[in-house]
């Protein structure tokens, strides 16, 4: 089709396309369509595919029009679209659906004039990304954290054995519970219930957190008791209410934790001969992990430097699908759907504060990726086929396999998302080397792994 296109940018990175259809390309696949529905229609007095075109035209005369005049600014707005001259900052956001701007007039003899509007990505200038000065917190690998590494292999090592009848449940030891929460009404059963439930008592696994009451019965045991549930509990049904709780414990043992010597190296793996190899393990294992943290701590305190002389502009539609993606992320850590995990922490007390910091972060989180991706195109950064090789023999060195075997999963998509991983990494290391950077305040090392920067 002979389109003509107007573009025009809006606030919060909009535009309003406008385009204008010819009416030869009109008439042209108006008449198309009235030859599809005329080979496949079957109208009363008519063979199937023998309907003249004159007496669709009279018995269907609006849906038709309706029909063409969807089908053509379908058409015309894919063929814009797909126009590789198209500048990448007009092209419509994944998630963002051209709305359009008043019902068109369709006329066979006049040219068809409509307009959409829609969210695209935010096109940014960055004055500057050198010459900053960066002070970043940090922390090191201690005795503590080698420690409680070992402790958390005992702990997978350990042997859980029954304990005997009438001897009463403790902090530390493994229970089989079956729960039931009544109504309000203290007599009807509600919908909050578990048969088989097995936690370790003290370990903040039990979701209702029942570990106190359970402290002191004994197997074959049944306990009602009367809970008062927080007011910012996530169970909205829940929040801030008082509730009969029955609980039975059908099951009761306890762990035995293995000595902390050779043994145990070798039980965790053939290649370590004393406790001492473990440990070491543990510890280079910890500093790599906190490597990669510490640098990424780097990035994300440079980062707020140059977005706060980097403003953006974002879409409301590319905030929305941060936050949704946010809620997918939980949804599957949980094994539970996005629609769920929403309705969850959109109620109870705190949820306004909590939509707000999630809307904030989401917002940071976009700003600073379409810098590093600008800066990586400005930069023009480039990968080849040598790199992805070299890189997919990193990848089997360290996971211990072969290189044929970890090809295997890189298909054509996985290779391009390969790519931009190389591209960015080599636009930090830039960014690094252009900066000062200096230690700040020191952390503890669970704390500073655990914080979300």
């Amino acid at each position: 089709m002979a389109i003509t296109k107007d573009i025009k940018r809006l606030e919060k990175s909009n535009i309003n396309l406008s385009v204008t259809v010819p009416k030869e390309d009109i008439r042209s696949q108006y008449q198309e369509m009235l030859k599809e529905y005329s080979k496949s229609l079957q109208l009363p007095g008519f063979r199937k595919g023998k309907v003249p075109q004159e007496v669709l035209e009279r018995k269907f005369a609006d849906a038709l029009k309706h029909d063409a005049l969807g089908r053509i600014m379908e058409s015309a707005l894919k063929e814009i679209f797909t126009d590789e001259n198209l500048n990448r900052y007009e092209r419509p956001l994944p998630y963002s659906t051209p709305e359009l701007q008043d019902e068109p007039k369709f006329d066979l003899d006049q040219d068809l004039q409509f307009s959409v509007v829609y969210d695209v990505l935010p096109e940014v200038k960055i004055n500057s990304w050198k010459g900053f000065k960066v002070e970043y917190p940090y922390a090191e690998v201690t005795k503590e954290d080698i420690d409680r590494e070992l402790e958390t292999i005992r702990e997978r090592n350990a042997i859980v054995m029954d304990i005997d009848d009438g001897v009463p449940a403790k902090n530390g030891d493994v229970v089989t519970i079956d729960y039931q929460i009544f109504e309000e009404d203290n007599n009807t059963p509600s919908e909050f219930n578990r048969t088989g439930f097995v936690c370790t008592l003290g370990s903040d696994t039990n979701f209702y957190q029942f570990d106190d009451d359970i402290v002191g019965m004994k197997k074959g045991e049944t306990k009602e008791f009367v809970k008062k549930f927080k007011n910012d509990f996530s169970e909205a049904a829940l929040a801030g209410k008082k509730r009969k709780v029955q609980i039975t414990l059908s099951s009761l043992k306890e762990k035995k934790l293995p000595s902390l010597d050779d043994d145990l190296a070798q039980d965790v793996d053939e290649k370590f001969k004393t406790l001492d190899d473990l440990k070491n393990s543990i510890k280079e294992r910890l500093e790599k992990t906190l490597e990669n943290k510490l640098r990424d701590v780097k990035v994300s305190e440079l980062l707020k430097k140059i977005m706060e002389k980097t403003p953006v502009t974002l879409p409301e539609s590319m905030i929305k699908a941060e936050i949704e993606s946010h809620w997918r992320r939980i949804a599957r850590y949980y094994n539970t759907n996005a629609e769920t995990i929403m309705q969850m922490m959109s109620s109870g007390e705190g949820h306004e504060e909590r939509n707000k910091e999630l809307r904030e972060s989401s917002e940071k989180a976009l700003h600073s990726r379409i810098i590093i991706e600008t800066l990586i195109e400005e930069q023009n950064m480039t990968v080849t086929d040598d790199d992805v090789e070299k890189e997919l023999e990193k990848i089997a060195n360290n996971a211990g396999a072969d290189i044929a075997e970890v090809k295997k999963h890189y298909d054509e998509q996985a290779t391009l998302y390969l790519k931009e991983e190389i591209k960015e990494r080599r636009l930090v290391d830039m960014m690094l080397a252009e900066n000062t950077l200096t230690q700040g305040k020191k952390e503890n090392y669970l704390a500073f792994m655990s914080e979300n920067r």
